[in-house]
């Protein structure tokens, strides 16, 4: 199509340029195939959807805060919690595992772009149009029937419940394929992330050499690549139940309820370390630099980031201890469900030697990565304890389980996130976060986290049910529920405090330069905010920490592969 250009005198270009700019960037961003771009789309659009969850998870503890509350009706409380874990798990973890991995691995391991640009963009553009189906069952949930609008089946949808004689509008569908599109962007980037890391590092760039970021991230990709497909098998065969009467989990017709439980839990348990990895991984790269000292025990990292990996796919069943597995079957999940821990506390030994003895800047991306390691390690125990079975049988579907996947979930991996977040928000922006807003940030949502989730935990042996849109008084609740209600104010302040600092930083923060923080790493070694291509010469490296050597060539304390 042939287009006018008007001279810049002419007195219809001033009101053309403005319109056009706009337009010229919007298209930019829709149609872009850089793996900055879309990793920033990522990160942002995980954000959104976190200060959803976090609203509806505000009201659901509005209606717990006193006995015989009635802010909301049980049929609406059964939907938000629902969305609400939905949105966490699918919305929130996944796209931002997605966001940091595409933006930050072609940086790290010195190339331009990853292996599959276009594949990269489609990956965004499903997850995100099942977030959008998702939530567009609030308009067309409740079908031709009108039953309903939101999923009221929990974020795990156990079966018979999810069966059509139980949830009859469509909201059960939204549900469905809302989870089963976000799926398929997550198996796409992964697909990604792994053909990137081992086809297109620098020269010199061996596997010794990458970084622990792109170690811990590549094998996330490799779990998100074997526990999704069995949880859109199951999505899929849920369809095929509702729409064509293939009675998979039918129990009337000969279906198997537990056939969903296995199929979910094959996916669920490995999805909390899908989700937990990315903050290992960034945890990996702030502790080291904001401790100037290398990471202690590097091979031993990779090696117990892979043992995790590997056993994960083997504890699932301990989330179905109370159905009257046998035995022997109890016995094995809860050997292996003890085993993870072994891998697990290495990470913690070797993250705490770094911090050891090393000359500790008590910045923002320090303070949450220390908050991290207390609240995983609060997660780490609970955990150890739910796998003992007997002791299961008695908290199963308790508080103490949700404060214990609260623990893990948010105290790890959101403080692991928001670490990263003012970590790489100068390359990201150009801008440093401003340090006292930081703080108040972290103060905040720290107080605010463990006046909610560690409270919970008591709830949780005093026999308090979760799922429960009210309770009785006298029970020894009350007092609990309202510590852990109030907790949702100062966490607001500090996310409040967050998205003003991003703001404003943004507008007028103070430049930041190439390498605000003095790293190793080779995404420092580019402008901030990295060009389109990356690198002008693409770099060649000779040891794990190759921008500390260019900067500190007599530094002697450094020299491993």
């Amino acid at each position: 199509m042939a287009s006018i250009d008007y001279p810049l005198e002419h007195p219809k270009a001033e009101a053309l340029t403005p319109e056009f700019s706009f337009s010229e960037s919007l298209y930019k961003w829709v149609a872009t195939v850089d793996h900055k771009r879309l990793g920033l789309m990522y990160v942002v659009s995980a954000l959104v959807f976190l200060v959803i969850a976090g609203i509806m998870a505000s009201v659901i503890r509005m209606q717990l805060a006193f006995p015989l509350n009635h802010v909301v009706g049980p049929d609406t409380f059964n939907r938000l919690f629902t969305m609400h874990g939905t949105t966490m798990v699918f919305l929130v973890g996944m796209p931002m595992v997605a966001g940091f991995s595409v933006y930050l691995i072609p940086l790290m391991i010195g190339t331009r772009d990853m292996a599959f640009p276009r594949l990269n963009a489609f990956g965004f553009w499903i997850f995100l149009l099942g977030g959008c189906l998702l939530y567009f069952s609030y308009i067309g949930g409740g079908g031709l029937s009108g039953d309903g609008s939101a999923p009221d089946v929990g974020w795990f949808a156990y079966a018979p419940l999810t069966e059509k004689a139980f949830s009859r509008g469509a909201a059960t569908d939204y549900w469905a394929l809302g989870v089963l599109l976000s799926g398929v962007g997550s198996i796409v980037t992964a697909l990604n992330v792994i053909a990137t890391t081992f086809c297109m590092r620098c020269p010199g760039m061996t596997l010794s050499r990458m970084p622990m970021f792109v170690w811990v991230m590549l094998i996330d990709a490799w779990l998100v690549l074997v526990a999704l497909p069995p949880l859109s098998a199951a999505q899929i065969m849920l369809e095929l139940d509702r729409h064509l009467g293939a009675n998979f989990f039918d129990t009337q017709a000969g279906g198997s309820a537990v056939l969903w439980q296995h199929l979910f839990w094959i996916f669920g348990h490995p999805e909390v370390y899908i989700l937990i990895f990315p903050a290992f991984a960034i945890l990996s790269e702030v502790i080291p630099v904001f401790s100037r000292k290398p990471l202690f025990g590097r091979p031993a990292m990779v090696g117990a980031v892979t043992a995790i990996g590997f056993i994960s796919l083997g504890v699932w069943a301990h989330h179905m201890f109370a159905i009257g597995m046998t035995s022997w079957s109890n016995t094995f999940f809860a050997a292996s469900s003890m085993l993870v821990g072994v891998p697990t506390g290495i990470k913690i030994f070797n993250w705490t030697a770094t911090m050891y003895g090393g000359k500790l800047r008590m910045q923002t991306p320090l303070l949450f990565c220390i908050a991290f390691l207390l609240q995983f390690l609060v997660a780490g125990l609970t955990g150890i304890m739910l796998a003992v079975a007997p002791f299961d049988w008695q908290l199963h579907d308790s508080y103490f389980v949700v404060a214990h996947f609260h623990f893990t979930l948010v105290g790890g991996l959101v403080f692991g996130l928001f670490a990263g977040m003012y970590y790489w928000f100068p390359k990201v922006s150009g801008k440093m976060l401003d340090e006292k807003l930081g703080k108040w940030h972290f103060w905040l949502f720290c107080i605010g986290f463990n006046m909610t989730f560690l409270t919970l935990h008591f709830a949780g042996f005093l026999g308090m049910p979760r799922r429960i849109y009210t309770y009785y008084p006298g029970r020894g609740w009350d007092a609990i529920n309202l510590i852990a209600s109030l907790g949702v104010i100062p966490q607001a302040a500090g996310i409040l405090c967050f998205v003003w600092n991003i703001i404003r930083s943004s507008l007028r923060g103070i430049p930041a330069g190439d390498d605000p923080w003095d790293a190793w790493t080779l995404e420092w070694a580019t402008t901030s905010p990295p060009p389109e291509y990356n690198f002008e010469k693409l770099p060649v490296v000779r040891s794990s920490r190759p921008l500390w050597d260019l900067k500190h060539p007599q530094d002697p304390d450094w020299k491993y592969e």
